[in-house]
């Protein structure tokens, strides 16, 4: 049976994926090959900046998002680690598998 602790952890990365702006943000920087501005996402997802900053900050708490600072700016990029460790969750959950929980620890940061 899946552990309290990492039944916390996978309901926080489903939770950051319940909206569909913050499904478009992951995907964008997945796909981007690099990492982004704030303004570049923006340009992309046809939101706000508020807004995106706002849901980076969220995949940012989860670890999909890691950010690094470049002068004043910051960039955002996607946590490789989440592209192995995310589908296990959704196996995890759904009971079929059980991936060792450290990864995800690691993940969540």
């Amino acid at each position: 049976m899946l552990s309290r602790d990492a039944a916390q952890i996978y309901a926080g990365w489903f939770r950051a994926l319940a909206d569909p702006t913050r499904v478009q943000i992951v995907n964008l920087l997945a796909e981007a090959g690099g990492p982004m501005t704030v303004g570049e996402v923006v340009e992309q997802v046809s939101v706000g900046q508020s807004t995106v900053s706002a849901h980076l900050k969220i995949l940012a708490g989860v670890g999909f998002v890691l950010v690094e600072p470049r002068g004043t700016a910051r960039l955002y990029r996607v946590n490789q680690e989440c592209v192995s460790c995310f589908p296990s969750a959704a196996d995890v959950v759904m009971g079929r598998g059980v991936r060792p929980f450290a990864e995800a620890e690691e993940v969540a940061g």
